[in-house]
């Protein structure tokens, strides 16, 4: 027979703690399901109690205990899904009459850190002095980034990806779990990557209030498994967001100028503001004060309200996209920023450790790219510019404060080299054109290749010689590989032959008024299209090399 028993609750972040008032219990017994608990006991008047209490959501029964005092039996259920408030203790909106539940005992966890903190010696106190079960659960790991959890679905996809520049259609599986750990990417944040069991997550996407992992591997819907996060890459992403916040912030207060959107780069990341220019002295304020900031060890925290509360309309947004669903998620940073956002981030800005703007670069439809670090970037950016001023030093010869100087020097005395080669380039092309010209034995064919020359080498020897019964055949570059041709002379001929040589020589080109030129692939088959032009002609052939 189900009895009346008092019930008091707490609702933590990652516990619930539910007490039984029962004074001077004997045979105690407790079941906790995923689902619900059964308790039962014998009370001081011997009359049995028992309650069957279906939970407001899972638990994870391995990772839960109960304990026994003179005037109680307290349990302590490990919540399926950590940070999720749970508004009432039943799934059922009308409690049962047996079970009288003490609201004004509850409290939410939400906002109340300081106090999860101060709980924890006490609540692992009680726990350690719980009956066997294996070893206790950790009340420190707010930052897990592993989680046990359900498969609920699994079906056949495709993954568009690029490796190496090069496209490519990976086979694999769509995943969709009970929960998840893995961020889908979203808010200008690329996604995570990790492991569901031993299989890699190659990418996670979002659709609707469902996160997607795709799997190379297929997995059993219904089955446990352990997802995992690499933990560089999400650090690295959080450290990178909240610098983004953080600038945007700043530059806001300062100048007002407005985020519009923002990228999460590789390397380095970028923030669009809505500003035609920015200065280098407005740069150098907004690096000052970020880091200002960082140094001061600023709190972040994280916040959830709902699209009707009043502060929703006051808080910094780009607007909710168009599937959202359920509450909407702050981002604050105390004293400086609330921002709804739905990525990743650091508790606090020193965990930023530094950020560097790196400059500024001009943006679409008269905005401004603000190029940003942050974090671990920072280190990676500084030991690069390090090992190249390294390499400069050594091939310079000189002082990292004279590297400019000397490039400077190296690009002018390029340029005069480069100039004084195309003038003797140019008086060359004049000269091979004049002594074909002037030869007594020219054929109908006049063939030439050299490895160094452009289109206009080609070109000056086609208008010298200017002759309507010649073929004219030249290319240059790499003969071996590829390079440039040119294919002129009477212009019924040119029509015909242009595409075959194009053909032959693996390249493309275009033709207009008998001069047919282009790109070659296969400068090696150079002879065939010679021996093709010599057999249309019918004339004698003259090469030079």
């Amino acid at each position: 027979m189900r009895q009346h028993a008092k019930v008091f609750w707490f609702d933590r972040a990652k516990y619930v703690h539910m007490e039984f008032c029962v004074e001077n219990s004997r045979d105690v017994k407790v079941d906790i399901e995923r689902n619900k608990v059964i308790f039962s006991c014998l009370n001081e008047d011997n009359i049995q109690m028992y309650n069957e209490i279906e939970l407001y959501d899972s638990v994870q029964p391995k990772d839960s205990r109960e304990k026994r005092s003179d005037r109680s039996i307290t349990c302590f259920l490990r919540k399926w899904k950590e940070k999720v408030a749970w508004p009432r203790l039943t799934k059922e909106n009308n409690k049962p009459a047996w079970l009288s539940v003490d609201f004004d005992n509850w409290r939410d966890w939400d906002n109340e850190e300081e106090a999860e903190m101060a709980l924890t010696e006490h609540y692992m106190d009680l726990i350690n002095s719980v009956k066997d079960k294996g070893a206790p659960p950790a009340m420190d790991d707010l930052d897990d980034l592993d989680l046990m959890t359900e498969v609920v679905s699994c079906s056949p996809a495709q993954l568009k990806s690029e490796n190496g520049g090069k496209k490519e259609t990976l086979s694999g599986y769509n995943v969709i779990l009970k929960d998840t750990v893995l961020f889908p990417e979203g808010g200008g944040q690329p996604d995570d990557r990790g492991f569901i069991g031993e299989i890699p997550v190659h990418r996670v996407t979002r659709q609707g209030a469902d996160a997607v992992h795709f799997v190379s591997s297929p997995l059993e819907p219904g089955a446990q498994m352990l997802v995992k996060t690499d933990w560089n890459r999400r650090f690295d992403h959080m450290q990178q967001h909240s610098g983004q916040h953080l600038v945007t912030a700043i530059a806001d207060s300062l100048y007002g100028f407005k985020t519009t959107s923002w990228e999460l780069g590789r390397q380095r990341s970028s923030i669009e503001l809505d500003t035609p220019t920015m200065t280098s002295e407005q740069v150098e304020t907004v690096e000052q004060l970020v880091n200002q900031k960082i140094r001061q060890r600023v709190p972040v925290t994280v916040r959830v309200i709902t699209a009707y509360e009043p502060e929703f309309d006051h808080v910094r947004s780009r607007g909710l996209p168009d599937d959202h669903v359920g509450p909407v998620r702050i981002i604050d940073i105390e004293g400086v920023d609330a921002n709804m956002c739905c990525g990743t981030h650091v508790a606090n800005l020193s965990d930023l450790q530094v950020i560097k703007l790196l400059g500024t670069e001009k943006g679409k439809k008269n905005k401004t790219n603000l190029i940003f670090i942050a974090g671990e970037r920072v280190l990676k950016y500084a030991a690069r510019s390090y090992s190249v001023e390294k390499s400069l030093t050594s091939l310079l010869k000189n002082g990292p404060e004279e590297h400019v100087e000397s490039v400077e020097k190296l690009q002018k005395s390029v340029k005069a080299l480069q100039k004084n080669n195309l003038t003797l380039l140019r008086d060359l092309a004049v000269l091979t054109a004049q002594t074909f010209k002037n030869s007594s034995a020219r054929g109908k064919v006049f063939s030439l290749h050299r490895k160094e020359g452009d289109n206009e080498f080609m070109n000056i020897i086609a208008n010298e010689i200017d002759t309507e019964d010649t073929i004219i055949f030249l290319t240059v570059g790499d003969e071996k590989t590829s390079g440039l041709f040119l294919l002129t002379g009477p212009p019924e001929v040119i029509e015909n032959l242009g595409p075959r040589v194009s053909k032959i020589l693996d390249g493309k080109g275009a033709g207009k008024k008998g001069r047919f030129q282009g790109k070659a692939n296969k400068m090696s088959q150079r002879g065939e299209v010679e021996s093709l032009l010599q057999e249309v002609m019918n004339g004698s052939r003259v090469k030079e090399e």
